[in-house]
């Protein structure tokens, strides 16, 4: 009888992550962000780490990693010194700090199609996705989402 409420409660315990959704999950780890993610349209691997209480995010691996026969740099970039830096590799998400809610805020994005940089935030959308938005003038409503899918690797 005992042996049967002690393996009871060792599984409540190990499939309690599993139950509970990610987005909740998220309210109680603030480091559920932390992994390797697929961008939208696949078109690149993100690994986004922690540094001290923030959260910066680099490309790992991207569909199509040449340009010209040559890995892709960043040609876009408004500073002429660093037009040179290889895009895997690239730190562009920089800085995000948890709420203490769900939401992951602060941050900055840098788009290095356009050369751009946002401020953005991320969240949790459901089990494993995230949604990862960009915007300017600080208002939200003015910018571009979107939802990335952690690997199975994380």
């Amino acid at each position: 009888m005992i042996r049967t409420i002690r393996a009871m409660l060792i599984a409540a315990v190990l499939l309690l992550p599993a139950l509970i959704p990610a987005r909740v999950w998220a309210q109680v780890n603030p480091d559920y962000v932390v992994g390797t993610w697929y961008t939208e349209e696949d078109k690149a691997t993100v690994e986004i780490y922690k540094e001290g209480d923030r959260y910066f995010g680099k490309i790992t691996a991207l569909k199509e990693p040449l340009r010209d026969g040559k890995p892709k740099v960043d040609k876009n970039n408004p500073k002429e010194e660093l037009r040179t830096q290889p895009i895997i590799g690239l730190v562009f998400l920089k800085s995000f700090k948890f709420d203490g809610d769900d939401e992951w805020k602060e941050g900055t994005i840098y788009d290095a199609e356009s050369g751009k940089e946002y401020t953005s935030k991320m969240y949790i959308e459901k089990d494993n996705k995230l949604k990862v938005k960009g915007y300017i003038l600080g208002m939200p409503f003015l910018g571009r989402s979107q939802i990335w899918t952690r690997t199975k690797k994380s």
